[in-house]
């Protein structure tokens, strides 16, 4: 018995999801993308956890994207629960693409303070992106905890995401300028200034945030 054609090329595309090859990946996932089938929802969430290459994992999510997000927002949710750090934060980054409110129960405390800091920074582009109107003081609380947290890229992350709650953050910022950590006062008082001048650029704005805490507080 002769399989039918499209049953044929969806066990052509699921297969090239598996390769060895990331350039056939990247094509099988534009194919799942092109002619979305809820039977690949499994599989491309499954390959976002362990797939290596970036611009694959990007493939995946906007191939997720192109489903309905009835579909694909609850099984993303349920995967927010794994141990897999990528896992994780490959779902908060489609979740974030995808945009369902639906999804902001699932962005918690926890997830918003993950260990790591991929999970981290991609909690908070998905808050910043489901928070409901009217919980921004409260999200930006959370993100206010993080600050002082890792190495430039992820205090530039955590920067932009507090930046893109708009003035409502700027009580805590001010509470953050006072911190007994000298880490928190630069990182707050850095946000604070970009807040002000987005042109002003991240390093110039940390540097000076330097200075003004060494100044102050000498």
């Amino acid at each position: 018995m002769t399989m039918p054609k499209e049953d044929t090329n969806t066990m052509r595309a699921l297969q090239g999801l598996d390769s060895s090859n990331s350039s056939v990946r990247l094509q099988a996932a534009v194919a799942v993308g092109t002619t979305p089938d809820p039977r690949f929802i499994d599989k491309l969430i499954e390959r976002c956890a362990k797939e290596p290459e970036f611009y694959v994992r990007e493939m995946l999510t906007w191939a997720l994207t192109r489903h309905s997000s009835s579909m694909t927002v609850p099984e993303l949710i349920d995967e927010l629960r794994s141990e897999r750090a990528q896992a994780r934060s490959q779902a908060l980054h489609t979740l974030s693409k995808i945009g369902d409110g639906q999804a902001w129960s699932a962005i918690t405390r926890a997830l918003l303070t993950d260990a790591d800091d991929e999970v981290a920074r991609s909690a908070w582009r998905a808050g910043v992106v489901l928070v409901p109107e009217g919980e921004e003081p409260e999200l930006a609380a959370v993100l206010a905890t993080q600050l002082g947290r890792g190495e430039r890229e992820t205090q530039l992350s955590l920067s932009r995401a507090l930046m893109a709650l708009g003035e409502v953050v700027m009580p805590t910022l001010r509470t953050a300028m006072t911190d007994l950590d000298p880490r928190v006062r630069q990182h707050a008082l850095a946000t604070e200034r970009l807040l002000r001048d987005p042109d002003a650029g991240f390093e110039f704005a940390i540097e000076e945030a330097k200075r003004i805490v060494t100044t102050l507080f000498s």
